[in-house]
């Protein structure tokens, strides 16, 4: 699975200019993907390199059934469906 989740991770991180994972925590994380490892995914949140902050994310801690990107053409948040 985790192979396979991450190649479905890397088309998630190029559909859009930014993306937002939700955690199963609830908490929400909205920035850039910056890499993506067999079973864990490295988000960069903030603006600014002194304001954003990286954040290594196991594919346990992510709710897959929320994940969205920012849709350059429509101009808003699209909802991503990882395949089963």
């Amino acid at each position: 699975m985790s192979i396979e989740r991450a190649e479905q991770l890397a088309e998630f991180a190029e559909a859009g200019n930014q993306q937002r994972i939700y955690l199963t925590t609830g908490q929400l994380l909205q920035g850039w993907i910056m890499e993506i490892t067999e079973d864990a995914v490295l988000i960069s949140t903030g603006f600014a390199e002194k304001a954003g902050q990286d954040h290594w994310l196991s594919f346990g801690d992510i709710d897959f059934n929320r994940l969205e990107y920012w849709d350059i053409q429509a101009q808003q948040w699209q909802a991503w469906r990882l395949s089963p």
